[in-house]
């Protein structure tokens, strides 16, 4: 929905639809190629082809819009993830999954970024946003990357330790240190299957 065309009024019980479309109007403003500087209470509304107080029936705030995107982008990350952790083999599956994560980094690089913080995540003092909020976002993807790693343990294709939460945590942190290089400089260094050894590595492959 742009700025420009007239939008019809929502029919009583249909406020979910005004949310969802609030949350799309600020994904369009990041994908546009701004930060989260370009998400304002303001500019989303006339994204949305709304009036901004119309907002604060579903946000309170703009931090609590922008978590609305992260919410949205880590469950489709999730749904990712979980789509490509399937067949029989689990050294086919943790690459899947592997690659299936640098892809949704790649495809929507500036959501990707707000994804793991930024300019939008202030002081909770400051905010209606809860410390809870902020430490349940990832949990369900973090929850297949783990599984799959544990599936090449049993599998023993791979070296486990008595910390398969923390394996899980150290490969996500050095998959998400290659999306962020491949998002900020021009020619990636390296060669060209570097994603492939830093699985294998990070992972413990056999």
């Amino acid at each position: 929905m742009t700025s420009t065309e007239p939008r019809r009024r929502n029919r009583r019980g249909e406020g979910g639809k005004l949310r969802e479309e609030i949350i799309a109007a600020a994904q369009a403003l990041l994908d546009e190629g701004g930060d989260e500087r370009a998400v304002t209470l303001r500019s989303v509304a006339r994204k949305a082809g709304i009036a901004a107080p119309s907002i604060y029936a579903h946000f309170a705030d703009q931090p609590s819009i922008m978590l609305a995107v992260v919410q949205q982008e880590m469950d489709r990350l999730a749904v990712a993830l979980r789509e490509a952790n399937v067949g029989p083999d689990p050294r086919t599956r943790l690459f899947a999954v592997c690659n299936a994560y640098l892809d949704i980094a790649r495809e929507h690089p500036q959501r990707y970024r707000i994804m793991f913080g930024g300019l939008w995540t202030p002081s909770v003092d400051d905010t209606s946003i809860t410390d809870a909020d902020l430490d349940s976002l990832g949990a369900e993807a973090l929850t297949v990357l783990a599984s799959v790693l544990g599936d090449c343990v049993d599998a023993g294709i791979a070296d486990g330790s008595d910390d398969l939460y923390g394996d899980a945590v150290a490969l996500w942190l050095g998959l998400h240190g290659l999306a962020h290089q491949r998002a900020v400089v021009r020619k990636m260094p390296g060669p060209a299957d570097v994603a492939d050894r830093l699985i294998k590595a990070l992972a413990h492959l056999k």
